[in-house]
């Protein structure tokens, strides 16, 4: 199995490094359980005991120089590039799996600058590989028209800009994660971990997948198939703005302060339309919908992690954890430390 890391000028590191390390701890992971040895210097994974599935090569790649210039300024080397415009790309490597990572601000000077990867992707998804792209790195999976008719989602931010360039794309404003046939698209960088945690599963088992979900994510994650299909079940309406507004207020629960004329300020709304029209939609306010977005995040934090009550206050964007336990109360009538007693014996009670 080749997993391939793409490394892309102006991109954000962690949209790239996050997949690489999960798949590095998977690699060891699963070279450990199959009591398989390492040998040569590509990472290929061999051994009497090893399986097809235990035996994982990782790469990273740049399309034109091994030195790609990180969005911080930073400069980092991939081991590999793609080939250039006078070789046969055909003849290229094949991989299974590939990450497309995400780019920091408008994308389009750096895709035109990088045609050669689009036609790259495009050979590699007709060989067979799984492509996973997150935020606006799902522009370039979309420029090999390999989306054309199909779902795909992108970062809130340029949700109009990618409408606008792709109009034959459809694009879910209201998910995190798509899923098109090989092609999957993440709208954030804690999508793209669940995604390579959901690989993870598909390919070496259930095992490892709870392992490195537990030990790359000390809260506990939301399940792939529920930001795939039910993140906004409740919320689907066909007010795209307020979807948008929506989507921002379930990304940033941990902002304190949070000012509904900022949030209003930010889309080009009235806090007066942002009300109404999120009341028509959605049927509450947008204050209650945050108040309930940060509940129902401090219920699974309480039942699943072992954070201090303050932590979670803190995790929900409430800097003041009496305030927090009032709220909590208020809403559950347990506090913070009655629910989590109380949904933890229901949990881990055994019985006789």
């Amino acid at each position: 199995m080749r997993i391939g890391i793409l490394f892309i000028d102006n991109m954000l590191a962690t949209s790239a490094l996050n997949a690489l390390e999960v798949w590095h701890a998977a690699r060891e992971t699963a070279l450990v359980r199959s009591r398989s040895t390492v040998t040569g210097d590509s990472g290929e994974l061999s051994g009497h005991q090893a399986t097809p599935n235990s035996r994982i090569i990782v790469e990273t790649i740049a399309v034109t120089d091994l030195s790609v210039q990180l969005s911080s300024g930073l400069s980092i080397t991939a081991q590999r590039v793609i080939p250039g415009a006078d070789d046969n790309l055909a003849d290229d490597v094949n991989y299974d799996v590939i990450y497309v990572p995400a780019l920091w601000r408008n994308p389009r000077s750096i895709i035109k600058k990088n045609q050669a990867l689009v036609d790259w992707l495009r050979l590699q998804y007709e060989s067979g590989a799984i492509l996973n792209a997150t935020g606006t790195g799902v522009c370039f999976v979309a420029e090999t028209g390999l989306l054309n008719g199909s779902a795909a989602t992108t970062h809130w931010h340029y949700f109009d800009q990618f409408a606008r360039d792709y109009p034959e794309v459809n694009l879910k404003r209201q998910h995190f994660i798509t899923e098109s046939g090989r092609i999957y698209c993440a709208g954030s960088i804690n999508a793209l971990m669940d995604l390579t945690i959901h690989h993870v599963h598909r390919f070496l088992g259930h095992s490892i997948a709870d392992h490195l979900a537990r030990h790359f994510s000390a809260e506990v994650r939301q399940p792939f198939d529920r930001l795939r299909f039910d993140q906004s079940k409740s919320d689907l309406h066909p007010d795209e703005e307020i979807l948008q507004v929506q989507l921002w207020l379930e990304n940033n629960i941990a902002k304190s302060n949070l000012n509904m004329r900022e949030v209003a300020d930010l889309f080009g709304l009235s806090q007066r339309s942002l009300n109404r029209r999120f009341k028509e939609a959605t049927g509450t306010t947008p204050i209650e919908y945050l108040q309930r977005l940060r509940h129902t995040e401090a219920c699974e934090l309480l039942k699943k992690s072992n954070l201090a009550v303050g932590d979670i206050a803190a995790r929900v964007g409430i800097s003041d954890a009496s305030y927090f336990s009032k709220l909590f109360k208020r809403r559950s009538d347990l506090s913070p430390n009655e629910y989590r007693t109380t949904t933890r014996a229901k949990l881990f009670n055994l019985k006789p």
